[in-house]
């Protein structure tokens, strides 16, 4: 069964949807707050998300930010809020479709529909496990054997970047223009510092690399 995850608070609509998903053969599981929603996401990944922005402990946007540190599965956003910015910062996070309140239950369900038809099949894991460290994708941390490991927002961009492709190059052009941006893709030499501190924390020896692999020139490649 497909499995899919709708966090709203809205009890009498979360029910309506858990039916009329339900019915139609889907695999439901709900979530009523933001924190509840994002841990049943990690404990079994979806195969799309239906999230609320108007959530009582965070906004909706920072469940589709969480899930989307780890996973491409749709995500369709529900919100009142119909203001062109509020929309235009949903799909900036991640999001895939936004639907406004009120709305008529066909058009979600056909929407559902035509994010589960073009969506890519498989699911990927929340958690990356390391001999010498942990990648939790969802909580955008580093855990070693002493504790959260820091790191610079710019040393988890990279670190998620590759760790989202386990053993496949990621060239140095496509890490400058998703980190920096497109005016920045002859800059290696950012590329070199960073990744030279990445490898003094995570490493257990940095001048021989386990983990976060050169190809000279080219690009970067994590293997666990």
């Amino acid at each position: 069964m497909t499995r899919i995850l709708l966090v709203d608070d809205d009890q009498g609509l979360l029910r309506a949807l858990r039916v009329n998903l339900s019915a139609r053969g889907y695999e439901v599981h709900t979530a009523a707050d933001a924190a509840t929603g994002l841990a049943t996401a990690s404990r079994q990944p979806p195969a799309l998300a239906i999230v609320d922005l108007g959530l009582p402990d965070m906004d909706g946007i920072r469940v589709v930010e969480g899930l989307r540190g780890w996973t491409t599965v749709p995500i369709i956003v529900l919100s009142a809020r119909h203001a062109e910015s509020a929309k235009v910062a949903a799909l900036d996070a991640g999001a895939d479709d936004y639907v406004m309140k009120p709305f008529g239950m066909d058009e979600l369900l056909a929407r559902v529909r035509a994010a589960l038809r073009r969506s890519a099949p498989g699911i990927e894991a929340p958690v990356i496990t390391t001999a010498a460290f942990t990648i939790d994708l969802a909580a955008k941390r580093v855990i070693g054997p002493a504790g959260t490991i820091r790191l610079t927002p710019t040393e988890w961009h990279l670190l998620e970047i590759i760790a989202r492709h386990p053993d496949k190059l990621v060239t140095q052009k496509q890490l400058l223009r998703e980190v920096w941006g497109p005016h920045y893709e002859t800059e290696a030499n950012y590329l070199r510092v960073h990744f030279a501190n990445l490898r003094r924390k995570l490493e257990p020896d940095p001048a021989r690399p386990r983990y976060l692999i050169t190809e000279p020139g080219i690009g970067y490649r994590f293997t666990a």
